[in-house]
């Protein structure tokens, strides 16, 4: 069956859904080879897969585990995001959601490459349970509101498999597979609706609009197909989303954010205009204006900064760490400036060296079996068009070593590019709305 399967999707023909359905099922069971499983995903980036393929590979996938079923008073809500520097949304959005009355089971990841992982920067928490049993989830999202925890061993099993098959075998990159892979896991945590963020620039994954642009067309016609309201936005990673870069300093600046100790407007703006859109798509508000305001609301009040703390005690994490957050987070060993070398504007950063330079610093993995120092990491001072004077501070760069601070000062300075003319202007955060 399988070599059908394989002849016919290399030839380019449709796989019916009773096809793809035998496949995943014997994908989870393991009695199709690697080397058979890859042929098809070869095939299948080859080739492409219509719509309605894409729908029976991510239903088959979805449905290959455990599906989680709610019965709560108000909708239920999450948010995925493809992958960038900087990007600390999942912390601010949960709660903001939460406090506006939605519940939020987020299934998060860790980094992948140069972009930093939600799971990773919550580890950093000291005590903060990232893989609750069902029950606990369940008590946590009915009690609280939201829960940001790892994908469990029972949710969307097939799309383990198949995707360490298809990162050794070069076909990762195929638009109908990454769409399959990242829906099977969101929609088996029983979701009522979606919101994605599809990232593009030299800190994405995919660098071309056009090549985000189709992801999000594809990720939002497959979920819609399959019952849960979903809209997305293509958005800029031509440098990082926040100010901050590592794992708990990130955290740090989120909780900052959360009681109004601090602004950090990229990152803010890319929260609530994913948050507008999934409110509305949820039917808790009739309009972007209402659900921007109410989120306001939910900052302003502290509400937001209430869920964040109670989500963090409720899985395992301190009850006080909204108050003193610097007695739970160690500090890195150096923590020193590092100043422009010229005056001008910043005419372009290469945000995926700063990612890299992140990983190289031991704040994210060359290898799955590698320890993450959550102590290191970036904190800039500058964006794309800014003005900066020679001997100005660009970032405060937090290292473990001397050596390493001298090698990721280097990195950063090599990836900022100050020209002495203007020619980027300042950029908005959103390129596109798929609806």
């Amino acid at each position: 069956m399988i070599q059908e399967l394989i002849a016919k999707k290399r030839v380019g023909k449709k796989l019916t859904s009773d096809e793809i359905s035998w496949f995943v099922e014997h994908l989870s069971k393991e009695t199709i080879s690697e080397g058979q499983v890859a042929a098809l995903a070869m095939a299948i980036c080859i080739n492409g897969m219509t719509l309605r393929e894409r729908v029976s590979l991510t239903t088959a996938m979805k449905n290959s585990g455990k599906t989680l079923n709610w019965d709560l008073p108000g909708p239920v809500l999450d948010k995925h995001s493809t992958g960038g520097v900087g990007d600390a949304v999942s912390l601010l959005l949960a709660p903001i959601l939460a406090a506006c009355g939605a519940y939020v089971p987020m299934i998060s990841g860790r980094g992948l490459g140069h972009t930093g992982g939600t799971l990773d920067k919550f580890e950093s928490i000291p005590g903060y349970n990232t893989a609750p049993d069902e029950n606990l989830l369940t008590e946590v999202v009915t009690k609280v509101g939201c829960a940001i925890i790892g994908q469990t061993s029972e949710l969307a099993p097939a799309d383990r498999r198949f995707y360490s098959i298809r990162d050794v075998t070069g076909t990762v990159e195929s638009i109908d597979l990454i769409t399959a892979s990242i829906l099977s896991k969101k929609l088996a945590a029983g979701l009522e609706a979606l919101v994605l963020d599809v990232k593009c620039g030299n800190g994405a994954f995919m660098e071309k609009p056009e090549e985000a642009s189709n992801l999000a067309k594809s990720l939002v016609s497959v979920a819609n197909k399959s019952g849960c309201k979903t809209s997305a936005i293509v958005t800029d990673m031509n440098q990082p989303l926040s100010q901050s870069v590592g794992n708990s300093i990130e955290i740090q600046s989120v909780i900052k954010v959360l009681n109004g100790d601090k602004i950090d407007s990229r990152l803010l703006e890319i929260t609530h205009i994913l948050g507008e859109s999934i409110l509305c798509n949820s039917g808790l508000f009739n309009s972007k204006v209402q659900a921007r305001a109410q989120m306001e609301k939910a900052l302003s009040t502290g509400r937001a900064s209430e869920k964040f703390a109670e989500m963090v005690s409720a899985l395992g994490g301190p009850t006080d760490l909204m108050d003193k957050p610097k007695k739970y987070f160690r500090k890195a060993i150096i923590g020193k400036e590092v100043n422009a070398t010229e005056a001008g504007f910043v005419n372009y950063i290469d945000t995926k060296t700063l990612g890299n330079t992140l990983i190289m610093l031991g704040g994210g993995r060359n290898r799955v079996e590698d320890k993450i120092d959550h102590s290191v990491g970036m904190k800039f001072e500058i964006e794309l068009g800014g003005a900066v004077e020679k001997g100005q501070p660009i970032a405060t760069l937090y290292a473990p070593s001397e050596d390493l601070f001298d090698l990721a000062h280097q990195k950063i300075i090599e990836a900022v590019v100050i020209k002495h003319t203007n020619k980027v202007g300042k950029l908005k955060p959103v390129i596109e709305h798929v609806e």
